[in-house]
């Protein structure tokens, strides 16, 4: 991997300034953007992410105060201080350090560390915050990552992306996997298909001539902060408990919606079938669920729901399980697609159509079926398409973040003049560091440790 080696000296000089020593290392991890596949890696379907450049880079050494000491680049993140033997993580408060101690508390937990070695921290951040680009994950990938080196210990980057995606979960959320595993499994210039149980990564050769855009909404949206991803992480762990039971499968073995498809041994279309005859379009309420799962409300809190979705009274089961079988579809075809058209040489744009009307198709599920859309989203994925891609979607967990379009080399100086135009000029207050919000990326390399860089004689 190749690194900025004016970003690391920059690095080394505040560390120096903020810790009074060098650096012994640097710990990387880059942020992601998903091409399709949304809300569907918790449910145990496959997803298509790629790794962007855009990273986060800490520079560490170790102290012998059994301390962990981090500081951050950005003026806005508080220091803060941690024995190393006293992790606790405040699940109601999405301070930026809590996700650092995720990934360290999630090693220092697999390792049983008994003796860990305390750290000084400098973390350097280039993501666009609460953007879906899973800046927040790439802290924890790259925390873990930093645990390992520092404590002198090997771990696959596989295990890594398993160990990290469980301890994301200390934060409260229950995310399923996608995030971690592209920022530790990617490869430079491919897009990678991610499977689960096992874990697993394909590289997916993008079409030639094509090239992503990345558009902020302009709107954050931090989903530790909100309980809108845990609502629909419960409503599709209700969802496939619901569909077992009424199927007549050992429905309390179910965890996930994909357990269903493999219990039936059907395809994903299939299922499809199986939710328009099997679930209602009108949402459940809680007395419902209890009384088709056979549970009181205190064992449906317990068993189904987190601690942040309690307070829900009703689960619209039936669309959220429509959608993510409808995307797992999606994600199967964009990648026969994308295969169809790699090496065709002068790529026509037709021969992007049927990848774009995937991406065009999915963000429509997410805006009506799975409702993680909003209206700023709804109009930059409009305006994308009026510039020029053969495709855009929301990007991320939604609500907020980010669109990514698929768009022809040639349209591409084009585009980006239309886009800026037409939904960041529009707003004088979108216009604020455009550069990072608005951009073309190309696939990137996975997280890496840098022992040392090249510096000038």
């Amino acid at each position: 991997m190749e690194m900025d080696t004016e970003r690391l000296a920059r690095l080394e000089d505040l560390f120096k300034i903020k810790f009074g020593s060098t650096p012994q290392f640097y710990a990387r991890a880059p942020g992601r953007v998903n091409l399709i596949g949304e809300h569907i890696d918790y449910c145990g379907y496959s997803v298509l992410p790629m790794a962007i450049q855009q990273d986060i880079l800490i520079a560490v050494a170790t102290n012998n105060l059994s301390k962990i000491n981090l500081s951050n680049t950005n003026p806005q993140y508080c220091d803060f201080s941690n024995a190393v033997h006293d992790i606790t993580i405040d699940t109601t408060r999405a301070f930026w350090y809590n996700y650092f101690l995720c990934g360290f508390k999630g090693v220092q937990e697999h390792l049983r560390l008994s003796e860990t070695v305390g750290m000084n921290c400098l973390v350097d951040g280039n993501i666009p915050p609460n953007s879906g680009l899973s800046s927040s994950s790439a802290l924890v990938c790259c925390a873990g990552l930093a645990t390992m080196a520092a404590n002198q210990q090997t771990i696959s980057m596989k295990e890594l992306a398993e160990i990290c995606t469980k301890s994301e979960r200390y934060i409260g959320t229950q995310g399923g996997g996608m995030d971690q595993s592209i920022s530790f499994l990617a490869s430079k210039g491919t897009a990678m298909l991610i499977d689960f149980e096992p874990l697993r990564a394909t590289e997916v050769s993008m079409p030639q001539g094509a090239v992503f855009v990345i558009a902020s909404s302009c709107v954050e949206m931090n989903k530790a902060a909100t309980a809108h991803f845990n609502i629909r992480v419960a409503e599709c762990r209700i969802a496939a408990k619901v569909l077992a039971k009424t199927m007549g499968l050992r429905w309390q073995e179910v965890v996930k919606l994909k357990d269903v498809q493999v219990a039936q041994q059907v395809s994903t279309i299939d299922m499809l079938e199986m939710v328009e005859k099997h679930l209602h379009p009108e949402p459940y309420s809680r007395r419902e669920i209890c009384s088709a799962l056979e549970l009181s409300n205190t064992q449906l809190d317990s068993m189904l729901l987190s601690q942040n979705t309690t307070h829900v009274q009703s689960f619209k089961l039936y669309h959220r399980a429509k959608h993510v079988f409808s995307e797992a579809d999606r994600v199967s075809k964009f990648r026969l697609a994308c295969q169809s058209v790699t090496g065709q040489g002068d790529m026509e744009i037709g021969f992007l159509c049927p990848v774009g009307e995937l991406m065009n198709a999915s963000h429509t599920s997410c805006r009506d079926l799975y409702e993680c859309s909003c209206s700023e989203l709804d109009e930059l994925v409009n305006i994308c398409l009026k510039s020029g891609a053969v495709g855009s979607r929301l990007t991320g967990a939604g609500w907020g973040g980010c669109t990514v379009s698929l768009v022809p080399a040639e349209r591409l100086p084009a585009f980006m003049d239309s886009v800026r135009r037409g939904f960041y000029e529009a707003d004088p207050g979108r216009m604020h560091n455009l550069a990072q919000h608005f951009f073309a990326t190309e696939p990137a390399a996975g997280a890496s440790i840098v022992k040392h860089y090249p510096t000038a004689n």
